[in-house]
């Protein structure tokens, strides 16, 4: 198991990582979520050895690595730019790795074949690496991490030269290859998409600090703060005040976008400003109203026309809360539209409504605190 412990590192006087723990399990997959410049990747650099903390300890399997150079960490890493040597063959960057711990030919030539056919690349030794595609030349320099059996594999962006289809291709390829090896990993990344695919575990990096960290559904339902929903992308963050508590656990919040009534665990006092996430109700469970004899609302047969309904088949019962706003954009998204209002809001419907026409539709409204 790979440990972390209290891990800083600072640039000009400025600090980059502070106080950073985190251990990654055999079998686990780890991902470091983060905007550029947020020291994940200097933190990868400093696990393989490339680099060292200001302080903090690194241990696998109870031994410190402090004084255990890169090469004798049997860790693989695989970068952005592949690393690979242009004048020599596939098969010879697969085995360079071994040959520099000079094991026995058949050895090598053992692993070099099960490597290759581990990422899908038999029949492809005497390939000249520049003949390759971008992901096939990605996949020699997994191979190569793979030949030399690591402790741990740690990926520094790996698919960020890619296009969309051969990312999505890889990052599958990937995930079984890791879920067949059962080798830990660190795979470093500023996309949530590969973040969430590939990941066991999420952490996001935020100004030095790990500041939320669990498994990608946890994070997805819960962001915890105003910084992780907007990076994710989960929705609107609106700032509201709270007017006061309706029963236990609901709260009445005021916001520039209308008055909701929230579920919340967190404690509040009257006056408070708080963060909310208004989150786009899938469009099966959304509908639009532009009927002036309906009051604008998005009622469904059967239900009550009040500001707010719960929805007791989702978790903790969350409240859905009717926005009544003006069309400003709609845009066709693979098999649906994100219609997004003049109050900044979104919504995501299977049927498209008019700009500038007035409708109301449901949001979800969560508690960021």
């Amino acid at each position: 198991m790979l440990q972390l412990n209290s891990i800083t590192k600072s640039y000009n006087n400025k600090p980059l990582l502070d106080n950073i723990s985190f251990t990654v399990a055999e079998g686990e997959t780890v991902c470091l979520l983060g905007a550029s410049g947020s020291g994940k990747s200097t933190l990868l650099r400093i696990i393989a050895g490339l680099e060292s903390p200001d302080s903090g300890l690194i241990s696998f399997g109870g031994v410190d690595l402090a004084s255990t150079p890169p090469h004798l960490r049997d860790f693989g890493l695989v970068f952005q730019d592949y690393a690979l040597f242009p004048h020599l063959n596939v098969n010879d960057n697969v085995a360079f790795g071994l040959k520099m711990r000079r094991m026995r030919q058949d050895e090598i030539s053992q692993r070099v074949a099960s490597s290759l056919e581990l990422v899908n690349l038999k029949g492809f030794v005497q390939r000249s690496v520049n003949d390759l595609s971008g992901g096939e030349q990605q996949r020699v320099a997994l191979a190569r991490a793979l030949a030399i059996r690591p402790r741990l594999l740690m990926f520094d962006e790996p698919l960020g030269a890619l296009d969309r289809t051969l990312r999505e291709g890889l990052l599958n390829g990937l995930r079984s290859i890791l879920q067949k090896t059962k080798v830990p990993a660190i795979y470093v990344t500023h996309d949530q998409e590969e973040a969430f695919a590939i990941a066991d575990r999420v952490m996001i990096l935020h100004n030095g600090n790990i500041i939320r960290a669990g498994t990608p559904a946890d994070v997805w339902a819960n962001p915890q703060s105003a910084y992780v929903a907007e990076f994710l992308g989960l929705g609107n963050v609106i700032e509201g005040e709270v007017k006061g508590k309706i029963k236990s656990g609901e709260w009445k919040v005021e916001s520039s976008v209308g008055e909701f009534v929230v579920m919340c665990k967190h404690k509040h006092s009257k006056g408070e400003k708080v963060h909310l996430l208004a989150r786009p109700i899938a469009e099966q469970n959304n509908r639009w109203s532009s009927s002036p004899a309906r009051a604008e609302r998005t009622l469904s047969e059967g239900e009550v026309e009040d500001e707010a309904s719960r929805d007791v088949s989702r978790p903790e019962g969350r409240i859905q809360n009717t926005v009544q706003s003006v069309v400003a954009d709609v845009i066709f998204q693979q098999d649906k539209y994100k219609v997004t209002l003049d109050n900044g809001l979104y919504v995501y419907l299977k049927d498209a409504p008019k700009i500038g026409k007035k409708i109301s539709v449901r949001v979800k409204i969560e508690c960021l605190g």
